[in-house]
């Protein structure tokens, strides 16, 4: 497998294929650019990788060089013919022709549930989300999270309290992981390049989250927190025990006149415990 975009690119005509939109296909091809991901990302021959979207199989390749075994799901089956091209020589590669958001991925894991799992793929942008999401709703064994994604994606999904792009899904994220830039990547390095440039983010499961007494009541405290982003506590939670969320506040310096961005994870968890008292 060669990694330049002449290379791919003769690859894919020769299978006559083309780029769909649809699916946000930007292939990465800059081998300097594969190989610093999978050192960040700290992949080893212990580790078994899920990748979501392969591609034309350049990040998949480098992966199976470096890693006990690549569990890989591609949506676009045309994508088959190419995959078997430049994989041919890795027998450590598994490539399911399927939506990952609609497969069993639990199932598929059986025989690596003792193994390290880690997820490394090259991601579309509006996809991100709901594969982050799944992960941890389908309780998916997975140890950490490298993934590369849209710049703009990426500052929403490590946003701190106080900052334009901390949302609920940052708390949301917050709760379940340690979130890290590891680099910036230029659009230049994918084929086609796309419009804007991408970042590398970790996602390391944290080994102890907040305590809360009834995840249900944290996860709607958050999400009607946020209902209105501009509005106060005060009027986005009216139907809330007022005086017990104010009482809370104060002893962090806050009021009910602060805004859901001001609010971090942890004073969340604090209110959220209070309401069950």
């Amino acid at each position: 497998m060669k990694y330049s975009p002449k290379a791919i690119d003769e690859v894919l005509k020769r299978n006559s294929f083309n780029l769909k939109k649809k699916f946000g296909q930007n292939f990465i091809v800059d081998e300097n650019i594969i190989n610093a991901i999978i050192e960040k990302a700290e992949v080893d021959k212990e580790t078994v990788v899920i990748e979501i979207g392969p591609g034309a199989g350049s990040l998949t390749y480098k992966l199976a060089e470096n890693s006990k075994k690549v569990l890989a799901y591609e949506i676009d089956q045309t994508l088959e013919p190419i995959l078997k091209e430049t994989l041919s020589d890795k027998k450590n590669v598994e490539v399911k022709y399927i939506d990952f958001l609609g497969s069993n991925v639990l199932n598929d894991l059986e025989e690596y549930k003792d193994k390290k799992i880690y997820v490394v793929a090259n991601l579309p942008y509006y996809i991100t989300t709901p594969i982050i999401i799944k992960i941890i709703e389908d309780k998916l064994p997975v140890d950490k999270i490298v993934v590369m994604v849209q710049k703009e994606v990426g500052n929403r999904f490590k946003a701190q309290p106080n900052s334009k792009d901390y949302s609920s899904l940052s708390i949301y994220l917050d709760y379940y992981y340690e979130t890290t830039k590891l680099m910036d990547i230029s659009k230049h390095v994918f084929l086609p390049k796309p419009n804007v440039d991408s970042v590398v983010i970790s996602f390391q499961r944290r080994k102890e989250q907040v305590q809360l007494k009834n995840e249900e009541t944290f996860f709607k405290l958050v999400r009607d927190s946020f209902k209105q982003k501009r509005k106060t506590l005060k009027n986005n939670l009216n139907g809330y025990n007022l005086d017990l969320i104010e009482e809370v506040l104060k002893k962090n310096n806050l009021s009910l006149n602060s805004r859901a961005e001001a609010i971090s994870t942890k004073v969340f968890a604090e209110i959220a415990n209070a309401l069950e008292d």
